[in-house]
C-alpha cells in the first residue's frame, strides 16, 4: 500500500510521455529512478531521522538603499523592514514550510500529526543573523505550533563557524588558489562573463530602463554593461573578489526575486515589467554568478567541510542511537533544522557536486529553499541508506503565501550524489559517509 506521502507526491507528478520519462525521473520523481518522497524504499524501511538545511525565508535587500540606483530610470522600491531582515510575508511563508514538513514526516511515520510529543526531538540551529534567527521561530511555529520549540543561535552578528567558516577562522584558506580556481573556470577573463551572458543581461537592462508613462524617470542612467570586471584575492573573509557586469547583475535579480516571493505590488517589481515569466529568465544571471562564487571545487570545500561533517557526525549520532562527538542533534533526535544562507546551499552542493531543477529553474536557491538528508533505516539488511532531496516553494506559492496541501504541495525532486548515488538515487550509508568525507577537508573542520 502506498503511504500518505507517497499518494502525495504521486498527485504532484504530472504524467509524461514515456519517452519523457526516462529522461526526466531524476528531476520529476518518476519510477525509472527513484520516487521523491522515500517510496523506492522497500515495505519494511523506516525513516529514522532527518536534516534539513534551509535558507532563511523571504527578506529585504542586504545593500544600502539606493546602491544600484544608478543603474535604473527610477529608483528601487524601499522595504518596510531594516536592510537583510525577516519580512513578515517571509515569515508566513516559513510557518507555512514547517507546517508542511510536519505533515509529510508525520505521513512517513517520524513524528505523530499533532501534538508537542515531537518538539523534543527535533533541534533547531541557526545562523546569528535576525532573518536566519527568525526563520527558525517560523518554521518552529509550523512545525510544533504552541510547543515552545527552541532555536539555538549565537548572539547577533557572531560569526558562526558553522555558516560562516572562514569568518569564524577556521582553517587558513589559500586565496591565491581560490583566485586561481575561479579563473580557471572562466578563462581567466571576467569580462568575458558579459559576452557569455549577453541575452540575460539585455533582457536585465531592458527592464531597469523602464519607464511608465507618468512616472518621473532619469533621463539616463548607467548600463549594467559598464560595470567593471576584474578578479583579486578577497578581503577579511572573502575569498576571492569578483567583479563583473554578472556579479552586479546576480545582485539586482535577487533583489527583483524577494520583491516578487514577498508579495509586492506587481508595479513595482522591475517598475511593472518584472513578472514570474521574465523572473525565471533574469535569475539564470543569479544562479550563473552563484555557481562561479560558491560551487567552485576549492571555494566550495573549504566553505562547507565545517558543516557538511557536523551534518554527518549527528547523522551516525543517529545510526548509532548513542552519543556522537560533534553532533549538533541530540541523542534520540528525529530532526534536525539547520538555518543559514544560500550560500551555505550553493557550497555544500559544489563540494558534493549536487545538482537540481525545480520550478523551472536550474540549481537556484530561493528563500526557504533547503537541502534534504534521509536516513532511512533497512530492517532487510539490518543497514541504512541515504536519501537527498531538494525542496522549495514556487514563485507563486511564495507570492501568495499558499497554504501547502497535498493537492498544492512545494516541489521536491530527488538528487544524485555522484560519489555514492545508486540507480534509485541512494546511497549505502558506508557510501554516503565516504562520499561526505572526501568531499571535505579536515584542515576546516572546528
Amino acid at each position: 500500500m502506498r503511504t500518505k506521502v507517497q499518494e502525495i507526491m504521486r498527485r504532484s507528478v504530472p504524467i509524461l510521455p514515456l519517452a519523457l520519462c526516462v529522461c526526466l525521473s531524476s528531476v520529476a520523481g518518476l519510477p525509472a529512478q527513484a520516487p521523491a518522497a522515500g517510496s523506492a524504499a522497500g515495505p519494511t524501511d523506516e525513516l529514522t531521522f532527518v536534516v534539513i538545511v534551509s535558507r532563511h525565508g523571504v527578506r529585504s535587500p542586504t545593500g544600502k538603499p539606493g546602491q544600484l540606483d544608478q543603474y535604473a530610470r527610477q529608483p528601487w522600491p524601499g522595504w518596510s523592514v531594516p536592510p537583510g531582515n525577516l519580512t513578515e510575508h517571509g515569515a508566513r511563508l516559513m510557518t507555512l514550510f514547517g507546517a508542511w514538513d510536519r505533515e509529510l514526516l508525520a505521513g512517513e511515520g517520524l513524528f505523530a500529526s499533532q501534538g508537542c510529543d515531537a518538539a523534543q526531538r527535533i533541534t533547531i540551529v541557526a545562523d546569528s543573523d535576525q532573518r536566519t534567527r527568525e526563520t527558525g521561530k517560523a518554521l518552529a511555529a509550523g512545525l510544533a505550533p504552541g510547543c515552545g520549540l527552541a532555536v539555538r543561535a549565537q548572539a547577533e552578528g557572531t560569526p558562526d563557524p558553522l555558516f560562516h567558516a572562514i569568518e569564524a577562522g577556521v582553517g587558513q584558506p589559500d586565496k591565491l588558489l581560490a583566485v586561481a580556481a575561479v579563473s580557471g573556470r572562466i578563462g581567466n577573463n571576467p569580462a568575458g562573463l558579459a559576452e557569455a551572458y549577453r541575452p540575460q543581461l539585455e533582457a536585465l537592462d531592458a527592464v531597469l530602463d523602464t519607464c511608465p508613462s507618468g512616472a518621473q524617470c532619469k533621463p539616463a542612467r548607467e548600463s549594467i554593461f559598464k560595470a567593471a570586471s576584474s578578479i583579486a584575492q578577497g578581503k577579511s573573509d572573502h575569498l576571492v573578489e569578483f567583479h563583473s557586469p554578472l556579479a552586479v547583475a546576480s545582485t539586482m535579480t535577487e533583489n527583483l526575486l524577494l520583491a516578487w516571493t514577498d508579495g509586492m505590488d506587481a508595479a513595482k517589481v522591475g517598475w511593472g515589467a518584472a513578472d514570474a515569466a521574465k523572473l525565471r529568465e533574469l535569475l539564470e544571471l543569479h544562479t550563473a554568478h552563484e555557481d562561479i562564487a560558491n560551487r567552485t571545487g576549492y571555494i566550495a570545500r573549504e566553505q562547507s567541510s565545517n558543516l557538511l561533517v557536523h551534518i554527518l557526525e549527528s547523522m551516525q549520532q543517529a545510526a548509532a542511537g548513542s552519543a556522537v562527538a560533534g553532533a549538533l542533534s541530540k541523542p534520540g533526535d528525529r530532526l534536525l533544522i539547520l538555518v543559514g544562507h544560500d550560500t551555505n546551499i550553493a557550497s555544500m552542493a559544489g563540494a558534493l557536486g549536487l545538482n537540481w531543477l525545480i520550478d523551472g529553474r536550474r540549481d537556484d536557491t530561493p528563500p526557504g529553499g533547503a537541502l534534504v538528508f534521509e536516513l532511512w533505516k533497512k530492517h532487510s539488511a539490518q543497514d541504512y541508506a541515504v536519501r537527498t532531496y531538494y525542496t522549495a516553494q514556487s514563485l507563486d506559492q511564495m507570492r501568495n503565501a499558499t497554504p501547502l496541501t497535498a493537492q498544492d504541495p512545494p516541489e521536491r525532486v530527488p538528487v544524485f550524489v555522484p560519489a555514492c548515488s545508486r540507480a534509485d538515487t541512494s546511497c549505502a550509508w558506508d557510501a554516503f559517509q565516504q562520499a561526505v568525507k572526501g568531499a571535505t577537508d579536515p584542515a576546516f573542520v572546528k
